[in-house]
């Protein structure tokens, strides 16, 4: 019962750093309310502040990806227990973001700056709803099991873990990947795009799209009618009917 309750204990503390890392990235990517964001700190030469800041964006991507794939999976589940798998994921995907934060650094520039009221105001409105939407993504499938909370309170109750049913509730019946869908409103909804933010926003959309392609793979492997699913419902674009390539992030399908 003692190691139930230090697992259960370790998923709490996991999921606290997901949500700081959470919180922090409203105020990171926006430029408001936190002390380092990403246009703000001492400004050094461009060349090495693009090496650094893809660095950085590296490491997530790899950890983000890597950690995810079923091979790493199953070895990983040799040294860590199954039942805080989930959980060691979060974390390090936290910690490589909260790195991210503290280490980026501004490059100067301005691509594009919305200097109307109007224009300014919809931007926000719009860097707003990709949050919601992120967040409701989540919870539309199960966010407690995403972020492994479910599985260290089954482990606690001394019940085992079962996989969530596939599902395609509520926005999931319009795209594969409403997730995804917020967090490019997140990333490309800015007022005043500068060149560390379009080296952000270029980088992990490229992610993203990189990332869909594994992650329906695996999909398909674990869920049969994902494939009918993939055909049927747009990728990214609402009410495209055209077929789309192959991708995914974590579906009202359920992750893999």
């Amino acid at each position: 019962m003692f190691n139930r309750i230090i697992a259960f204990l370790y998923g709490v503390a996991c999921y606290l750093a997901f949500l700081a890392a959470f919180l922090y990235a409203i105020g990171f990517i926006g430029n408001f309310l936190v002390p380092k964001s990403i246009d703000s700190g001492m400004q050094m030469s461009f060349m090495n502040a693009l090496a650094i800041n893809a660095a950085l964006l590296g490491l997530f991507a790899v950890q983000h990806s890597v950690m995810a794939r079923q091979w790493f999976k199953r070895a990983w589940s040799r040294i860590v227990p199954t039942s805080v798998e989930r959980s060691t994921y979060v974390l390090f995907s936290s910690l490589a973001l909260l790195l991210l934060f503290w280490k980026w650094q501004p490059m100067g520039g301005v691509v594009w700056d919305v200097e109307s009221g109007l224009g300014r105001a919809a931007l926000y409105s719009l860097y707003a709803a990709g949050w919601a939407i992120v967040l409701a993504a989540t919870f539309l499938i199960n966010h407690f099991d995403l972020f492994g909370l479910r599985q260290v309170w089954l482990h606690l109750l001394g019940r085992p873990y079962t996989q969530l049913e596939f599902r395609t509730p509520g926005l999931y019946r319009y795209v594969r990947h409403p997730l995804y869908v917020g967090w490019l409103l997140v990333f490309w909804s800015a007022p005043k795009m500068t060149l560390a933010h379009l080296v952000f926003a270029v980088a992990t959309t490229a992610y993203i799209l990189i990332a869909i392609q594994f992650e329906e793979r695996d999909l398909i492997r674990f869920h049969a009618e994902y494939a009918e699913y993939r055909r049927r419902v747009p990728m990214l674009v609402p009410f495209n009917t055209a077929r789309q390539s192959e991708s995914s992030a974590k579906p009202g399908a359920q992750r893999a």
